[in-house]
């Protein structure tokens, strides 16, 4: 009696769970960059990753969980860059400067994500209660840590809230970039990190360190002229050298 050869069974390859959670994140950030989170739809990154459109749901249980873990996944690539940079800056103006101007940057490179976060996610009731939040949050706190420093240190005045400050930076910053995230002109972050710094800054700073320094330098002004009409009457003298 014949019998017939066994099924051949295809192998299927498996990636890791961090790896496929990872891939699909990618993907999907490309998708809802590209088409808006509106037009983005689960089979079109399911297509291109090459996977079954069950596959996403395995791992997102919806399409605005995967929004939230692509933007979360954003907000902690970000906050490390930043660490990693302000460990080099020295001097509050210096490390308020990298700050906004960062920030100016991303929205400048990244207006998708961007309109992405502040379109979609934050507009959200629940907002304050995901992941998202609390980056923005730490993201944020950056920046306030650096005022609080310059508080501690006598460098700025005590009596201005630190959330009239986090909104005047980080409200100013959208009020400016709103046109470009509409796709309306362009903007420079180098010149609006310069001027909304420069802004802050003098509101900030404290009176009493800014009257040392001015009498600091008034004093090194007075010795330098000292010195230069000296050096002018030696000059005139009969025996200085010609």
């Amino acid at each position: 009696m014949k019998v017939d050869p066994q099924p051949i069974r295809r192998r299927v390859h498996r990636l890791p769970r961090e790896q496929r959670t990872a891939d699909i994140m990618e993907m999907a950030r490309t998708v809802f960059c590209e088409k808006g989170y509106g037009e983005a739809v689960i089979s079109e990154i399911a297509q291109r990753l090459g996977v079954v459109e069950g596959t996403i749901y395995r791992y997102f249980p919806s399409k605005r969980d995967l929004l939230t873990a692509v933007a979360s996944d954003w907000y902690e690539q970000m906050l490390s860059d930043y660490d990693q940079q302000l460990e080099g800056l020295r001097g509050t103006w210096n490390r308020l400067r990298f700050m906004v101007w960062r920030h100016l940057t991303v929205i400048h490179d990244d207006p998708a994500m961007c309109r992405l976060v502040m379109g979609e996610l934050r507009v959200l009731p629940e907002y304050r209660k995901t992941p998202v939040y609390e980056l923005n949050r730490a993201y944020t706190q950056r920046t306030l840590a650096i005022i609080e420093d310059g508080m501690a240190s006598g460098e700025f005045r005590l009596d201005v809230p630190l959330q009239v400050v986090r909104d005047m930076i980080y409200g100013g910053v959208e009020h400016h970039t709103w046109a470009f995230l509409r796709g309306v002109g362009d903007f420079s972050p180098d010149e609006a990190a310069d001027s909304i710094v420069d802004i802050i800054y003098r509101g900030l700073a404290n009176p009493e360190s800014a009257s040392d320094v001015a009498d600091t330098n008034g004093q090194a002004i007075h010795r330098l002229e000292k010195v230069t009409k000296r050096l002018e009457r030696l000059a005139k003298s009969p025996g200085a050298p010609q």
